[in-house]
């Protein structure tokens, strides 16, 4: 049996000026069946080598989107991710079969407390409902949607409660959790 291959997409605009994605990143980039390829840096033009990326894709059986929520939605360079690699033939339409079976798993940290995520909260609307676009994409390209990872109030977590989300996300993508999927 061939193990489970993970990739993980980091989705930040500068992640070397982050504290949560860098962490979250740094926690699990000694996983040896994981592979973390950060868009930004490897992409800084935000041109994507459309076949290479898809090959990546094709190669993995669990797919990460790591990012920090903006604006109620992923940052701009995996919006720009998606509309140049998941594209008509390749991830959905006529033959677009490439990605059927795999996993997508959202790993993601907001600015506002979970609280505020819900329809009496700041934001009128639960996390949930927010991703239902992604939801949605990971639908039309045949991907199983994860029960998403996410770490409300980011700029407030304590370096304490920053290890203990890490370690679950590295739990998350253990072998044996990936294994039992």
């Amino acid at each position: 049996m061939t193990p489970q291959r993970t990739l993980v997409l980091v989705a930040h605009p500068d992640l070397e000026s982050s504290r949560i994605t860098a962490h979250l990143t740094a926690a699990i980039m000694d996983l040896k069946h994981v592979t973390v390829h950060d868009l930004s840096a490897a992409h800084p033009d935000r041109r994507f080598d459309t076949a290479r990326e898809q090959e990546l894709l094709r190669g993995h059986d669990t797919i990460v989107w790591q990012f920090p929520w903006h604006w109620y939605s992923v940052p701009g360079v995996l919006k720009e991710w998606m509309d140049q690699v998941l594209t008509y033939g390749f991830a959905y339409g006529a033959g677009g079969d490439a990605l059927h079976g795999k996993r997508l798993q959202l790993v993601l940290s907001t600015g506002g407390p979970e609280s505020s995520y819900a329809p009496a909260g700041h934001n009128r609307f639960t996390m949930e409902e927010l991703l239902r676009p992604l939801d949605a994409t990971a639908h039309l390209c045949g991907l199983e949607m994860a029960q998403p990872l996410i770490l409300h109030s980011a700029p407030r977590v304590d370096g304490d409660e920053l290890g203990r989300h890490a370690a679950r996300y590295r739990e998350l993508l253990a072998p044996a959790s990936v294994a039992a999927r």
